[in-house]
């Protein structure tokens, strides 16, 4: 960028912690063009003013040196002026304070070093803010909305003609797209056509309805929107959000249909009840599964299996094969109500029948609690809690039960003629590539351990993403719901769908940054073509061609810059995100002299978690040392081992990188990136073993947003750890 303004706000304690004028000065000698100073820049008149100056200077790009640049960032938008913000409000004086002192009443004029007061460390920090804003800007780019060349599909994709596949098929009808829904079996309804009847998904939620697919079916193939495909299945699907190519087989025809977008209601399928012997199953007749009583209820004759008696009484066995780390360490969620609504089923086709439902825990989800009480109310209903001890023959075709830890504190031995076990749900893609993908990492979702063959995403902040853009699973792939729950799922996986189309038309990330409008390039003149890049990428953006060179896929792209930080020779820069970008910056800061212990240290922090967490700590009047600098990255993936190597050579002390938890309870933004960059700590460590530097000058953590103490607690023992060691022997060259 040639013209560089420089806006600096007075208010919220700048002023009043720092000398404006001296910011100014450091501006210009940087290479701002314009730089000026107010009070409130986020006010009305704050914003008039600035818009006033960039028309008058002409000015491409301006710092706004205020508050935190997750805060007013509506505010401070200029059209196709570059904006970069310094956070002097949240970055220094709110969060840097002398050891013992918070915002209240602070003395900055304390000696923390030879002959240096802690005001003159806090006017170091924002100065050196203020240059790698300017440097920053200098090599700035716009970045231009990516625009295919060929046309854009708006045809939605919906795999799978059950509860989910329907409801997502009608919504995107409904807000005006063209549907293809593509159903195996030979009619549309999935698992819930062969239901006798299932609960209420509406208040008062205490009753059984005929079901409720019926209607779908109906609505879906009146629908002129809709195209449906049955006994068909997707063989083949290559491209990416707007611009994919799915074939449709259909008997021995295959027809290929260009599509933008991709919903996954494939459904489940029951667990393997042969799984189950130590319960029974195909081991003592009239042991069966839900699934089999269901088919019994339509066909409207409960009789045993092995010899065609009446039945008369039931047991059902809850979290069979569930729970359970030898079988489904998870709960299925639907099984506790399809007991419940079995046990009614018995009782309304015999007055005299007996039911009875064992449980380790009765989990009925959300409102569902009322229909659960209209069973505890049904005196031909018993309930306990309790555990199977031995499922065995009885007498005359009878079952023989034995449970023990009951509620009546005893062991109980009952004869039925009937035990049902309530199975769960497995999703059918961990069985069934289903969309067979021509994607470079599999022709499936990926999984992670995590979700036990579930189509995996970040399943806290992004549930109807999965890690393949443009593709949102609904229903019981999705993780096990109620049919109410899978409806709703089926909404929400249409709406992104429609935002997928939507990003793609105006060129812009899909998720989690639908801001960013800059996608990484290549420079492949110099690429050794090392597959880093293309094997590393979490969202399978890229493929490879026959010489292993990287085939970028842009719509696939989130933006998080796990490619730029993987790549070795640094070949691959976002417009306003590069290699040139970040070691200008670093560069751009101002270090002291060796020996008089103002010590340096580079943050390198991840703007999802840490970056809000420092926030946090900012507006509680927290303190983190002030020798530190910050520079908030995409996400610990984005985060090239020449960040490290320039801030090194710089002179800094330390190096911290604070990014997102991963493991078992947590997931990175972008899955991978915390990951990643831990194993990526082996190149770190090459790289300060050829400048003769410490291993432990570098450091990797990663921290929820909530936990606040835990940053300033690592920050400060960082910093106390690293004056061990002594001064960086680069500082001052």
């Amino acid at each position: 960028m040639e013209k560089i303004g420089v806006f600096i706000c007075k208010s919220c304690d700048i002023e009043k912690r720092l000398n404006i004028e001296e910011l100014e000065a450091v501006a210009r000698e940087q290479g701002a063009q314009s730089v000026y100073s107010k009070e409130f820049l986020c006010s009305k008149e704050g914003r008039d003013f600035i818009n006033t100056k960039i028309q008058e200077d002409g000015l491409d790009a301006v710092s706004i040196c205020a508050c935190s640049m997750r805060v007013n960032y509506d505010v401070f938008n200029f059209g196709k002026v570059a904006v970069d913000r310094v956070s002097l409000r949240e970055g220094v004086v709110w969060s840097r304070f002398p050891v013992g002192q918070n915002g209240n009443g602070v003395d900055d004029s304390i000696e923390v070093a030879s002959g240096v007061t802690f005001r003159d460390e806090l006017m170091a920090l924002a100065k050196d803010y203020v240059r790698m804003s300017v440097a920053k800007l200098r090599v700035y780019k716009t970045p231009e909305p990516f625009k295919p060349e060929e046309e854009i599909s708006n045809t939605i994709l919906v795999i799978g003609g059950g509860v989910a596949g329907l409801t997502a098929a009608l919504e995107c009808a409904k807000a005006g797209y063209d549907v293809i829904v593509v159903e195996k079996e030979n009619e549309l309804g999935g698992f819930a056509r062969r239901m006798k009847a299932h609960c209420e998904t509406k208040p008062p939620y205490k009753n059984l309805v005929t079901p409720i697919v019926n209607d779908l079916i109906k609505e879906v193939e009146g629908n002129e929107r809709i195209k449906v495909y049955k006994g068909a299945v997707v063989t083949k699907t290559s491209g990416g959000p707007g611009l994919y190519r799915v074939t449709i087989k259909q008997g021995n025809k295959e027809e290929e249909v260009k599509i933008g977008a991709i919903v996954l209601a494939v459904g489940f399928k029951p667990y393997d009840a042969s799984q189950l012997s130590h319960l029974g199953f195909g081991v003592v007749p009239n042991v069966i599964t839900n699934v089999d009583f269901e088919k019994m209820a339509v066909e409207g004759r409960f009789v045993r299996p092995s010899d065609g008696a009446p039945v008369n009484s039931v047991l059902f066995v809850q979290c069979a094969g569930q729970r359970d780390e030898n079988h489904l360490p998870y709960c299925s969620s639907y099984c506790c109500l399809a007991s419940l609504k079995q046990a009614k089923y018995l009782r309304e086709a015999n007055p005299d029948a007996k039911a009875y439902i064992v449980y380790e825990y009765m989990r009925t989800m959300g409102i569902y609690e009322n229909f659960y009480k209209t069973l505890q109310d049904d005196p031909g209903v018993f309930l306990t809690k309790g555990d199977i001890v031995s499922i065995s023959e009885g007498s005359n075709g009878k079952v023989k039960v034995v449970v023990d830890n009951t509620l009546l504190g005893e062991k109980v031995e009952l004869e039925v003629d009937l035990v049902v076990l309530a199975v769960g749900m497995v999703p059918v893609t961990a069985e069934e590539a289903v969309l067979n993908l021509e994607y470079r990492q599999g022709p499936a979702l990926p999984e992670l351990e995590l979700f036990y063959g579930y189509a995996d995403s970040n399943y806290i902040c992004f549930p109807y993403e999965t890690r393949r853009t443009g593709i949102y699973a609904a229903g019981a792939v999705h993780q096990p719901m109620t049919i109410d729950q899978a409806i709703e799922d089926a909404r929400g996986a249409a709406l992104k769908a429609i935002q997928c189309l939507k990003a793609i038309e105006v060129g812009h990330a899909v998720h989690p940054r639908t801001w960013d409008y800059a996608y990484p390039e290549w420079d492949l003149k110099m690429c050794t073509q090392c597959k880093r890049c293309t094997e590393e990428c979490p969202f399978g953006a890229l493929n490879e061609d026959e010489k292993a060179f990287p085939i970028p896929f842009i719509t696939r792209c989130r933006r998080c810059g796990t490619c730029f930080g993987s790549c070795p020779q640094r070949i691959i820069n976002f417009k306003d995100y590069s290699i040139d970008m970040v070691g200008s910056m670093i560069k751009a800061t101002e270090m002291p002299e060796q020996g008089y212990e103002q010590y340096r240290f580079m943050a390198f922090v991840c703007e999802n978690d840490a970056l809000p967490a420092l926030d946090m700590i900012a507006y509680k009047r927290m303190s983190i040392p002030v020798g530190f600098r910050i520079i908030p990255v995409r996400c610990l993936g984005a985060v090239n081992v020449s960040f490290v190597k320039d801030a090194m050579s710089k002179g800094y002390d330390g190096i911290l990188l604070l990014g997102c938890k991963y493991g078992e309870n947590y997931q990175c933004h972008f899955i991978k990136g915390s990951e990643l960059a831990n194993r990526r700590m082996e190149n770190v460590q090459e790289t300060l073993q050829q400048l003769a530097l410490e291993m432990e000058r570098v450091t990797i953590d990663t921290v929820a947003i909530d936990e606040l103490e835990k940053i300033v607690n690592k920050m400060n023992e960082f910093a106390e750890t690293i004056k061990t060691y002594g001064e960086n022997p680069f500082k001052g060259w």
